[in-house]
């Protein structure tokens, strides 16, 4: 069988390696995603709950699902989704995150298996998921389609994939890179690269040619007052996720 393309952009691997060892500081480079990681998490146990027939008020309601958490970072979706039953994979490109994510695991006890890896090496070693969490990673790929086509190859029949990035217009690039970086330098800039951000349309034309259903999709809205973030069917215009399924 052919081996999958390679989509690991190095410069992009680079800037998050640079990072890593802040990966579990609320208050440093990743304060962002401290901050959006509820609603995310309100999100995704929503959607696996109800592909899964899953009741998330019982103890380990995803207990026998196996999820595959791409682009982990130190673990900030991987560790609530072990705690939730599932046997989770957590993979990144960038290798200076997996000790980061393998040591707070040891210390809050859960066992997850954190592999310096890529989707395609995964895909090709023939790895099987119900469900892959893609979250803030097609942003930064070389190929987005070769990427999600790879993530798509790792999901059982029946099996959902969860995918989050950013818009691609001026408010996106006030928000996302003016703000961000320059404003509140919440990230080192250049963090992002606006001409990398995909609008909802294009994400689903891109789920869609990987093979994958789009079922579902959200924005995730800050409040600059309550200083929260919020789910909302109708303001995709920064930050949103979707849900796919595979046949």
């Amino acid at each position: 069988m052919q081996a999958s393309p390679n989509t690991v952009d190095p410069a992009e691997v680079a800037k998050f390696e640079a990072m890593a060892a802040e990966w579990w500081d609320p208050a440093g480079k990743f304060k962002p995603l401290h901050m959006l990681n509820p609603c995310r998490l309100d999100y995704i146990t929503t959607q696996i709950a109800g592909e899964f027939d899953r009741d998330l008020t019982v103890h380990l309601p995803f207990k026998g699902l196996r999820i595959l958490d791409i682009g982990c970072g130190g673990g900030l979706l991987s560790e609530p989704m072990a705690r939730l039953g599932a046997e989770v994979v957590g993979a990144d490109a960038a290798e200076r995150n997996i000790p980061v994510a393998q040591v707070h695991a040891a210390q809050s006890e859960l066992n997850i298996d954190y592999r310096h890896t890529t989707a395609e090496a995964l895909a090709d070693a023939g790895e099987q998921f119900d469900a892959v969490l893609n979250m803030e990673v097609v942003e930064h790929v070389s190929d987005p389609l070769a990427y999600l086509t790879a993530c798509k190859t790792l999901l059982k029949p029946g099996g959902l994939h969860i995918c989050s990035t950013i818009n691609r217009n001026a408010k996106s690039y006030m928000v996302a890179i003016v703000g961000a970086e320059v404003v509140m330098r919440w990230l080192p800039r250049g963090t992002h690269e606006w001409s990398k951000f995909i609008t909802p349309d294009e994400l689903y034309d891109l789920l869609t040619q990987a093979g994958l259903t789009p079922v579902d999709r959200k924005g995730f809205v800050f409040n600059p007052v309550t200083w929260d973030w919020s789910l909302s069917s109708r303001d995709l215009s920064v930050n949103y996720v979707t849900a796919s399924t595979k046949t």
